[in-house]
């Protein structure tokens, strides 16, 4: 199969890019140094690809992400969100699965007890404005889920408003401002686990014991832009289906059959080698190429963000060129 085969569109993954991209990582952050984060590629196939490159404990982002990953045979699952429904992790650490819980609340550390787990960690907040206790009360909540039953794995603080932050000294330097928090919290909690850190700040953060990155497997247009040195392994194969020629002074366009349903928008418009982006509808991605397209022409489209893009498409397809060697179902969509 090629992937002129492929209904459109169609994600694509690079392998030799791919291999690239997890050896690359497991050189910079080997073994336990990194946690991989699935949530960016949703694909049990691909986290065993970096298992087998030493990274064998994994974040995930919803329950049926550690669900899924259990399936698959992955362990040391650390679901690096709060949430109050653990009812599904129970039987999955009564099997023998090790599952990891984030909690920053009274009431969701009640969940992970009532839901069966057994171990957590305290998410601490580190500067984004999304979930984590306030620093100072970290022990506080540690002494609660001891006295809870609960082991205390440590903390994670996550710097996520610093990742794509232009210039790498400021960055480097507003997350060891974040880490300094994160440090003075696992102080007071204890356990071995100091986890943050992205993507974004992989050489940078040097304060906690494991990293926590998901998008530099595949990547996007963000993170390139921000000078994170991974190849970009996923594009997003697309068709031409509609051409308009320049007119006088009036430029000329072309669409492609692909849009806001199939893009993750939240970063920006994709990018199209060799065309300027004018905008994104539902199904069309309309666009001004420098040389001329014609209705039929395949395309391959990056993505700004790769986490949401994956999440809307049921599989990838690992090509090399344009011959295609393995379909991955992306099977921990959903809830």
């Amino acid at each position: 199969m090629t992937v002129n085969d492929l209904t459109t569109p169609a994600l694509l993954v690079d392998a030799d890019a791919l291999d690239a991209n997890i050896a690359d990582m497991a050189a910079a952050l080997p073994g336990p140094r990194m946690r991989p984060h699935v949530k960016a590629h949703k694909t049990t196939e691909l986290a065993k690809r970096q298992a087998a490159a030493g990274h064998t404990g994994f974040t995930c982002a919803t329950v049926r992400e550690v669900v899924g990953m259990a399936a698959a045979g992955l362990d040391d699952l650390l679901l690096a969100n709060e949430v109050l429904d653990a009812s599904r992790l129970g039987p999955l650490v009564e099997s023998g699965s090790r599952i990891t819980v984030a909690v920053d609340s009274e009431a969701t550390l009640a969940a992970a007890v009532a839901g069966g787990v057994r171990e957590v960690v305290i998410d601490v907040n580190v500067g984004l404005p999304r979930c984590g206790v306030a620093p100072d009360q970290a022990g506080r909540l540690a002494d609660r889920a001891r006295a809870a039953g609960m082991q205390i794995r440590g903390v994670m603080g996550y710097e996520g408003h610093l990742m794509l932050v232009p210039d790498l000294a400021e960055r480097a330097k507003l997350t060891e401002e974040c880490m300094a928090l994160l440090l003075a919290a696992h102080g007071d909690v204890g356990g071995e686990l100091v986890s943050g850190g992205g993507t974004g700040t992989y050489a940078i953060n040097t304060w906690v014991n494991e990293v926590q990155a998901g998008s530099y497997a595949l990547m996007d247009t963000a993170y390139t832009s921000a000078g994170v040195p991974f190849r970009q392994a996923l594009t997003l194969l697309s068709t031409v289906i509609s051409v308009t020629a320049a007119a006088g002074d009036k430029p000329g366009w072309a669409v492609a059959d692909v849009g806001l349903k199939g893009l993750g928008m939240d970063h920006g418009n994709p990018t199209v080698p060799g065309a300027q982006v004018w905008y994104c509808a539902d199904e069309h991605t309309v666009f001004a190429p420098e040389e001329p397209v014609a209705v039929g022409d395949r395309i391959r489209i990056l993505p700004a963000h790769i986490d949401p893009t994956v999440a809307m498409h049921e599989r990838m397809h690992v090509v090399r060129g344009d011959e295609v060697l393995e379909t991955w179902p992306v099977d921990l969509r959903g809830w």
